[in-house]
């Protein structure tokens, strides 16, 4: 790929950028492939007697292959809609913009894997509706406690079918890789494989309150669109979200077991989708239980990349040794592939890792100073300040040679309030090259600038002796207070030039507005209330960025 630098666009250009996707998304849909047997609607009763539906696309010869199976509140009849000139993408494309084209077929259920594309390599396609939703019985409950249950008997059902070898897997994007953590913890015997494909597995860390601060875009839209899908299910998470500021109960009922799984896995970890699965992603990497498993790390659009061609090689690998016994070299593979980017377009390099972070990561301290800039020693003590809603701050880091930023960062900061008990801090870092930000994909088809953020209330600063926020407390700070806060910021994969520059950004309110066509539609989240934050640097004060440098 061509070496080039993506400007970050200003309000103008994505809105015409914008209005270009809603005319004709960056998707085609073809027609349905010859020689499949499509089974629609076809009842499976649940452990409780409740019958759930699915959608069964098969090769028509009538004999038995391993499944590739999908379930999820979407609906499974929820597909390209045919007119007179073809077929038309989903609407969720023309607001969610993909800056890759991509192609799928018309029995592509929304987020789910294509059966135009399994079926001819010999598997059959089960797209299934989760309890309460499309035509299957039941309340729809979103990220409910039995879901783990229902997909672990579709799972079974699936196994003992005469089209079926008995061996199960599962793929699927976002909901369709959360339904994959919720089944796979509960061991069905059947059940060979799983690729969630960007899931969190924290409702509210990874995505309703992430460091305590309140998201107010996307759960929202997500809450009011899944409504329209059945008008019987249960699904005000906003309701939920607003009444719960700290964790408790209702959200631990929400998480995955993924310490339970232990099946392989490829699971796809985004540095594209930081405000909603990239935390998520990692962490059920780190995390489960299972001796095979691999990371699949991009910073592309998130549906481009999962039905590209390199992905669904990647996939099929997977899924042909695990699924079909082929001995493909699969499980001599290195466990991480490691995709670094300098801009938004630019792949600099694709390798595989041993572990994440990679085992050369050499960690670096940049201490906050006051002339702007992020150095390898602090000043002597002084402070900094902002206003909580229209200032921020902001410091650089210039390189001298090429540099590789792999990994999640840190920010340490000692800071203090005036006029408020308490500050949303919102932490940006953006690469500039000439003084100008340099744009990269970000999450729900934004190509704004940042590379990376971390968000916390300060507040919520609390640490256990595990080093984890706990987020069921909260603590305002007196006047003349001097806490200690930490902020993760998400992993990311960078590469900078001689040059270039890394600026850190502090603030309290979101970067960017939520404006559908200027903004970062549906993203947003709380903002501070009015008041002024002071930074203390330097002295006894540990104000300073971790960052994941890759040695040479």
């Amino acid at each position: 790929m061509s070496r080039q630098t993506a400007l970050a666009k200003g309000p103008a250009g994505r809105a015409r950028a914008r209005l270009r996707n809603i005319i004709r998304p960056n998707v085609t849909v073809t027609p349905p492939p010859e020689g499949v047997v499509v089974d629609h609607d076809v009842a499976v009763t649940a452990r409780d007697g409740a019958v759930l539906r699915a959608n069964v696309y098969r090769p028509a010869d009538g004999g038995a292959y391993p499944v590739i199976m999908s379930a999820h509140p979407y609906g499974k009849d929820y597909l390209p809609k045919p007119t007179r000139r073809g077929y038309r993408p989903f609407p969720n494309l023309r607001v969610l913009p993909q800056s890759l084209p991509f192609s799928i077929s018309a029995w592509t259920g929304w987020e789910a894997p294509d059966p135009a594309y399994w079926v001819p390599r010999g598997y059959v396609v089960v797209n299934a509706d989760l309890r309460g939703w499309g035509t299957s019985e039941g309340t729809g409950v979103l990220l409910g406690a039995g879901e783990g249950e229902d997909y672990h008997d579709l799972i079974e059902w699936a196994a003992v079918q005469p089209w079926s070898t008995g061996k199960v897997g599962l793929s699927g994007v976002s909901y369709l890789a959360l339904s994959q953590w919720a089944a796979a913890a509960t061991h069905p015997p059947h059940l060979a494989a799983i690729t969630p494909w960007e899931g969190f597995t924290d409702f509210y860390r990874d995505v309703a309150r992430p460091g305590g601060v309140r998201e107010d875009g996307l759960l929202i839209v997500w809450t009011k669109g899944t409504a329209h899908t059945r008008k019987d299910s249960d699904v005000d998470l906003r309701r939920e979200q607003l009444a719960r500021p700290l964790y408790d109960e209702w959200w631990a009922a929400r998480d995955r077991e993924i310490e339970k799984i232990d099946v392989p896995a490829l699971i796809c970890g985004s540095f594209s989708d930081h405000n909603l699965h990239t935390r998520g992603s990692f962490e059920g990497f780190r995390r489960i239980a299972s001796q095979q498993k691999w990371l699949y790390t991009h910073r592309g659009p998130k549906w481009a990349v999962y039905y590209g061609a390199e992905a669904l090689a990647e996939q099929t690998r997977f899924f042909d040794h695990f699924l079909k016994g082929v001995d493909n070299g699969q499980e001599a593979v290195p466990p991480v592939r490691l995709e670094v980017r300098e801009d938004a377009d630019t792949i600099t390099s694709v390798r595989r890792e041993l572990q994440w972070p990679p085992a050369r990561t050499r960690w670096q301290t940049w201490h906050l100073r006051d002339d702007g800039r992020l150095g390898d020693h602090p000043d002597p003590q002084t402070t900094v300040s902002f206003h909580t809603r229209r200032g921020d701050l902001q410091f650089t880091h210039r390189f001298d040679s090429d540099t590789e930023i792999v990994g999640p960062m840190t920010l340490h900061l000692a800071l203090e309030t005036e006029r408020v008990d308490d500050v949303c801090v919102f932490a940006g870092v953006r690469k500039l090259r000439d003084g100008k930000p340099v744009a990269f994909e970000n999450a729900f088809g934004f190509r704004g600038s940042l590379i990376t953020n971390g968000i916390r209330r300060a507040s919520h600063r609390r640490v256990d002796t595990g080093g984890e926020h706990p987020e069921d407390v909260t603590e305002p700070l007196q006047p003349g207070q001097v806490v200690q806060m930490t902020i993760g910021l998400l992993p990311s994969a960078t590469l900078f030039r001689a040059g270039d520059e890394l600026q850190l950004q502090i603030q309290g309110r979101w970067f960017y507005a939520r404006n559908p066509l200027t903004g970062q539609f549906p993203s947003y989240y709380e903002k501070s209330r009015p008041g002024r934050c002071i930074v203390h640097l330097g002295g006894d004060h540990h104000t300073a960025l971790d960052v994941p440098v890759q040695a040479t």
